[in-house]
């Protein structure tokens, strides 16, 4: 049976790893303003499925 010579150092498993966190973040479309946001998440315009949740700022 094959038994590894020396102990696998925790950076050469960590750069081995790096990569497997990697995600694309799940971007909706607004279909009123088509802007793209976070899923399960309010607009920038304070909308959330087509409601108005918060009042947008007046500036």
């Amino acid at each position: 049976m094959a038994v590894p010579k020396r102990r696998t150092s925790t950076t050469r498993k960590k750069k081995r790893r790096t990569n497997q966190g990697l995600k694309v973040p799940a971007l909706s479309r607004d279909p009123q303003t088509g802007e793209y946001h976070l899923s399960h998440r309010v607009s920038k315009d304070g909308t959330y499925k087509g409601e108005q949740i918060i009042e947008p700022k007046n500036e």
